[in-house]
């Protein structure tokens, strides 16, 4: 006697053994690599599948969830949901699943990765020297800033903004930052500092942007924001792309309204590879890494893999973005 299984969508492929608890229960409809968005050859098994597991590159709008009306779980294989109409899904009463916590520590780390290569323009210095422009030792190029001492802005003091604080203390630096809610245990802590949005900007002398991306943060770092920015300032972006204007941070880079920035997202993203921001030798950008660690993207995987067996089997998810559903 043949054993049910589930026919479950999945965007893009993820590595085999990532997804072994899976084998007993679900049969994979895989998609393509190296393609943004839900393939134009898997339209055709929306109708039939019970699940679909999506990238944060994948926009999982009302057109796709109206297409697969037998759809019992949608799985974001990500810790944000902006990719996905979670209006949508709760009218329809389909549970969307998240990985949230388990990259909190790949980002941070990442983050401070690009502070350290982008202030002492290690990127660059490297190129120089494959190039053959490292004649001897030069007592005035490649500088950046001492980071002991220097003020770090933290906009968005959530989880992962809280691990690079801890990050940038052990480095000497000092905090302050934006949050809907005070963290007074790290202003004990840490000696951090709340402050408002403009002090923040005013102030740093390297701004970085953890905060989720919401109709107030889109594009919350335009024309106006730079220029209230220090010269030397560098911005680090490990959030979400659109809560810079692309544009506007071409124009403060090219023009020195601030001195360097760091972005592992884009808004597009992917960014082109036309795109002029690439030419800047001091904007250094980096293909969505934050969580590019062996241990998070396993872990994101099994909680991926958890989801996706409890909605299909009509049970809560343990991480669910739209508990609503339940009620």
């Amino acid at each position: 006697m043949a054993i049910h299984k589930f026919k479950v969508l999945l965007t893009h492929p993820i590595p085999e053994q990532w997804l072994s608890t899976l084998n007993n229960d679900v049969k994979l409809i895989i998609g393509p690599d190296e393609m943004m968005g839900l393939a134009p050859e898997l339209y055709k098994y929306l109708p039939e599948v019970d699940g679909l597991i999506s990238f944060l590159c994948d926009r999982i709008n009302a057109e796709i969830i109206h297409h697969a009306p037998n759809i019992r779980v949608i799985c974001n294989f990500a810790a944000g949901i902006d990719n996905i109409d979670l209006l949508a899904c709760t009218a329809q009463k389909i549970p969307v699943g998240i990985t949230p916590g388990v990259l909190t520590d790949a980002t941070a780390d990442l983050t401070m990765g690009l502070v350290l290569a982008v202030n002492r323009q290690l990127v660059q210095a490297a190129a120089n020297a494959r190039s053959g422009k490292w004649k001897m030792w030069y007592a005035s190029r490649w500088l950046g800033m001492g980071l002991s001492g220097a003020i770090l802005g933290v906009f968005g003091m959530g989880k992962i903004g809280c691990a690079v604080a801890k990050r940038a203390h052990a480095f000497g630096m000092n905090v302050i930052y934006t949050s809907r809610t005070p963290k007074p245990e790290y202003e004990i802590t840490l000696n951090a500092r709340q402050v408002a949005f403009q002090e923040l900007l005013k102030t740093s002398d390297i701004l970085s942007l953890h905060a989720p991306l919401t109709p107030e943060t889109n594009k919350i770092m335009d024309a106006n924001a730079f220029k209230l920015m220090k010269p030397t300032a560098i911005l680090i972006n490990t959030a979400r792309g659109a809560e810079v204007d692309t544009e506007a941070l071409f124009s403060a880079l090219s023009n020195r309204q601030i001195a360097a920035a760091g972005l592992d997202v884009t808004d597009p993203e992917p960014l082109p590879a036309s795109h002029p921001l690439y030419e800047l030798p001091n904007c250094l950008i980096l293909p969505h890494l934050g969580s590019a660690t062996v241990g998070a993207r396993k872990a994101m995987a099994a909680m991926t893999c958890e989801n996706l067996l409890a909605g299909l089997r009509g049970e809560k998810l343990p991480y669910c973005a739209n508990t609503e559903v339940y009620v």
